[in-house]
């Protein structure tokens, strides 16, 4: 009798598969996050600016809650498996996480300011400027922020 040949998995059940997937799920989720973010640091900054606060401490104090907003969102919804617990550790991470939104000011902040002088339209150098700052975050946040530790 001649052995038979074992079926082949399905492309779902392969760990690289499921792993994938996880990580298609948890940018998604990233993305959420980073809306939502967006959102609070754009309605905190409109709201100041409608109460006659000046336009510099009203965008930095928008831009801090929405760093808050993002952490809530992505210690909570995003990397909800590799968030450390209270202690010295999530501190460290705290403070990693702030690194990472600082990267990204400045990278936006360098790029809208590149876009300026060289003649752009600043709304295009800040959308560029915004997938560049989501994509570096991303990595930092995914890679360095929550990773796994084994």
């Amino acid at each position: 009798m001649a052995l038979m040949a074992r079926p082949a998995e399905p492309a779902m059940l392969r760990p690289a598969a499921i792993l994938q997937r996880f990580d298609l799920v948890r940018l998604t989720r990233y993305g959420f996050a980073s809306v939502a973010a967006l959102a609070v640091d754009m309605g905190s900054f409109l709201l100041l600016l409608s109460l006659q606060v000046a336009a510099a401490p009203a965008s930095a104090v928008g831009y801090s809650v929405g760093i808050v907003t993002h952490w809530l969102l992505s210690s909570r919804a995003v990397f909800t498996d590799t968030v450390a617990a209270r202690g010295p550790q999530r501190t460290r991470q705290k403070a990693l996480f702030v690194g990472s939104a600082l990267v990204g000011l400045a990278l936006t902040t360098l790029i809208v300011g590149a876009g300026d002088m060289a003649g752009l339209d600043p709304r295009i150098a800040k959308l560029a400027a915004i997938g560049v700052s989501f994509t570096a975050t991303w990595l930092l946040r995914s890679k360095v922020v929550f990773r796994h530790i084994d």
